[in-house]
């Protein structure tokens, strides 16, 4: 077993418990709401969005076609979780954008998850957490883990 592999281990590890512990408490709103997967995909990747954005480059986002993006879509606004309106420029083109209560669901599923971060901090010993973040500090500054353009030939450049 190499280095890489035992890391790997280590890691997924690590991170499954974090995630676990987060997802199972920030998934309560999707659950309630009765979201599949690719509406909650939505719901999030609109909340990350700086302005309104076609079907197809949510399709793009979330891996779907832009015929079942667009279906979700109208569930969506049904729900008035998102709205739908025209460009202006052209007619063809469909822009949605996340609603008050649409940000309310991504909000609440991030502050959950916040809370079961924090929760699993806390029982961390002070030397522990010193570690772990000195350790993650120098990795979260480079590039590698930042996640690749959708032409995965650059990493995307994220808000702190």
């Amino acid at each position: 077993m190499t280095a890489n592999d035992k890391l790997q281990g280590v890691l997924e590890q690590f991170l499954m418990r974090c995630m676990t512990s987060a997802e199972a408490q920030g998934i309560d709103r999707i659950v309630e709401l009765e979201l599949s997967i690719s509406q909650a995909k939505t719901v999030f990747v609109l909340a990350q969005a700086a302005q309104p954005l076609p079907i197809h480059a949510i399709a793009e986002q979330i891996r779907l076609s832009v015929a079942a993006t667009g279906r979700n879509i109208d569930q969506l606004v049904k729900m008035g979780l998102v709205e739908r309106r025209e460009d202006e420029n052209d007619r063809r083109v469909k822009l949605v954008t996340i609603t008050k209560a649409g940000h309310e669901v991504a909000d609440q599923h991030l502050e959950a998850r916040r809370t079961a971060l924090k929760s699993m901090v806390s029982r961390l010993t002070p030397d522990e957490a010193d570690r772990l973040q000195e350790a993650l500090q120098p990795i979260l500054a480079g590039d590698a883990l930042r996640p690749m353009s959708l032409d995965n030939t650059k990493p995307q450049e994220i808000p702190a």
